[in-house]
């Protein structure tokens, strides 16, 4: 269990050790092409087994909070993936890949940064759950209107791609732990563990594909990434003290907001998409992680000052 408890704990360093590894070696990790989306359903699955109903139950009475956090998730960061597609001057394909992970539902490792961070666990796991179950018809869409002038976007098969990888494992994942109960303790262990490494083999496997790309826009594509994750923050903070949320709450949106599925705007850019439009997401999944570990550390170390 100490390996187990190894990866779960140390999902951004060991994405940039596998991330940095596929660069220099690319063909160790291009035998994943064919089998990233059975990786992505396998993290779902994970995730359904971890997600707690009566962690669900608790909050979901509050409807104007849940109703002003899902559209804020589905307004805000999709913006901010169209401001910098079109203001960018990057291909084509890699500006598309920035819509396709801004209009991403909200990040399920998101959950732990917000319980690590003080913020509103159950109100987090509410907020991620109902984005991603809202995704397999607003994802599309907003790609669809917003990138739809970079590159034709196939609305229907993006739709079905997100119910076979995200939806139906997701749930069968929860339903598994209905049924088993108390049995599933063992799973709930390295369900994490999994998710984990299914995130660091998509990642690596999008360094691998792009890895000569990754040289021609590297510095600013990575600028970019970094300023739309941080805007991403500062807008859930601010609009959530605008809503009148008190400060757990407002801790929860902007870490919400700022962290994206960048797994799944991986996965979607790979399947419908050329190799490089993944390229965005994969430098958002590292990054996204290492400011929510920072951003953690600060609001820690702030209430601990107090």
């Amino acid at each position: 269990m100490k390996l187990i408890s190894l990866i779960s704990n140390n999902l951004a360093i060991l994405t940039i050790v596998f991330a940095v590894s596929a660069y220099f070696f690319p063909d160790f990790f291009l035998v994943f092409e064919h089998v990233f989306l059975w990786f992505f359903a396998a993290t779902m699955f994970s995730l359904g087994i971890v997600l707690n109903p009566d962690e669900i139950k608790q909050i979901t009475w509050q409807f104007k909070q849940i109703g002003l956090g899902v559209t804020t998730q589905f307004t805000v960061m999709p913006l901010l993936g169209a401001i910098a597609a079109y203001s960018s001057g990057l291909p084509n394909e890699i500006a598309l890949g920035l819509v396709i992970v801004a209009c991403a539902p909200g990040a399920m490792a998101s959950n732990v940064i917000v319980y690590l961070a003080g913020g509103a666990l159950a109100y987090s796991i509410v907020l991620t759950t109902a984005s991603t179950l809202l995704s397999p018809l607003l994802t599309p869409m907003l790609v669809s209107w917003i990138g739809g002038a970079l590159l034709p976007v196939p609305f229907w098969p993006m739709m079905k791609t997100i119910l076979l990888i995200v939806i139906f494992p997701l749930i069968f994942g929860m339903l598994v732990r209905c049924y088993l109960g108390q049995k599933t303790q063992v799973m709930s262990e390295v369900a994490p563990a999994i998710a984990v490494l299914s995130i660091i083999v998509i990642c690596s496997y999008v360094v691998a594909a792009n890895q000569e790309r990754i040289a021609d826009v590297g510095i600013q594509l990575f600028l970019i990434v970094a300023i739309i994750n941080l805007f991403g923050y500062f807008a859930g903070w601010q609009l959530a003290r605008f809503y009148g949320f008190e400060k757990t709450l407002r801790v929860t949106l902007s870490i919400e907001i700022g962290m994206q599925n960048a797994g799944l705007g991986v996965a979607l850019a790979l399947k419908h998409f050329p190799a490089e439009t993944a390229l965005p997401g994969a430098l958002f999944a590292v990054w996204a992680i290492l400011t929510a570990a920072g951003l953690t550390a600060y609001l820690k170390r702030e209430k601990n000052n107090r």
